[in-house]
């Protein structure tokens, strides 16, 4: 039986990185077979202490991942003065982006995986999105942190895909005369939903070149101003008696709109 050789992985977040690193330098020995000991979290003296007198007892190899000064520095001293052999992984390359880029670092555990965090909630939101896009499924609607509520063409999927890009679930409502809207509408917090509203001459001048884009007669009803003005007036009493902010969309690029909306949702919600 092959003896495995030990190595301590001590780190100030969860210490993959060092893990991963250890595991192909072993590979290059003894074709992986290493004991390796993972120390995670570790934010106070007495831990390193613990892993020093591990190391020292078994005779081995101590590899690290820490970025807090003084945890370093501890683990520094102890290592040469018990005679361990300690590797830090991260300092050579931090002090060659330091020289580079002439900035300090951070100096703050587990950026990686808070970066890593924010990405998966994006991508989450994102499917989110997708899912509860157009009024598809009703049950969105109560799940959702924001709902956007309006005619068609008012950039509902386009915002809510904006948004989701910060990582917020968006669910949109069309709201159309013939579909009255589903009851969940009715239970979301004033607070979570934004109608949107648009002038009806920017809603016909949009709605023909959407036809034109599909091939079809642009006096079709869709964009006719008489079907244009009704579905505006019932969207505009559905708004109403939901009780939510309202956006006028008319001249407004994705962005500004998006912009609007946080700012509505965080003066709502700090009331």
């Amino acid at each position: 039986m092959v003896q495995k050789e030990v190595v301590y992985v001590v780190s100030d977040s969860v210490g993959e990185t060092a893990e991963l690193v250890v595991k192909a330098v072993a590979m290059q020995f003894n074709g992986g077979h290493v004991d390796i000991r993972r120390n995670s979290n570790v934010d106070d003296f007495e831990d390193i202490e613990d892993v020093i007198l591990l190391a020292k007892k078994d005779r081995s190899i101590i590899v690290y991942t820490i970025v807090i000064p003084t945890l370093k520095e501890y683990l520094d001293r102890r290592a040469e003065e018990e005679g361990i052999v300690a590797v830090d992984l991260l300092s050579p390359l931090m002090n060659a982006f330091e020289s580079r880029l002439n900035k300090q670092p951070h100096h703050q555990p587990g950026l990686m995986r808070k970066l890593d965090e924010e990405y998966f909630r994006r991508i989450e939101a994102i499917e989110f999105a997708v899912k509860y896009d157009d009024g598809r499924d009703p049950r969105g609607i109560t799940k959702a942190d924001i709902v956007l509520i309006g005619v068609s063409r008012t950039s509902k999927t386009p915002l809510s895909m904006y948004l989701a890009h910060k990582r917020f679930k968006v669910a949109n409502v069309p709201l159309v005369p013939e579909v009255p809207p589903p009851d969940e509408l009715y239970q979301v917090p004033r607070k979570n939903c934004i109608g949107l509203i648009i002038s009806p001459d920017k809603l016909n001048e949009i709605r023909k070149e959407r036809l034109k884009a599909l091939g079809l007669a642009s006096q079709a009803n869709y964009a006719s101003f008489e079907r244009i003005l009704e579905e505006l007036d019932h969207a505009e009493k559905i708004m109403k008696r939901v009780g939510c902010p309202i956006i006028d969309v008319s001249n407004k690029a994705v962005e500004e709109t998006a912009g609007l909306i946080l700012d509505i949702l965080k003066k709502e919600r700090s009331i």
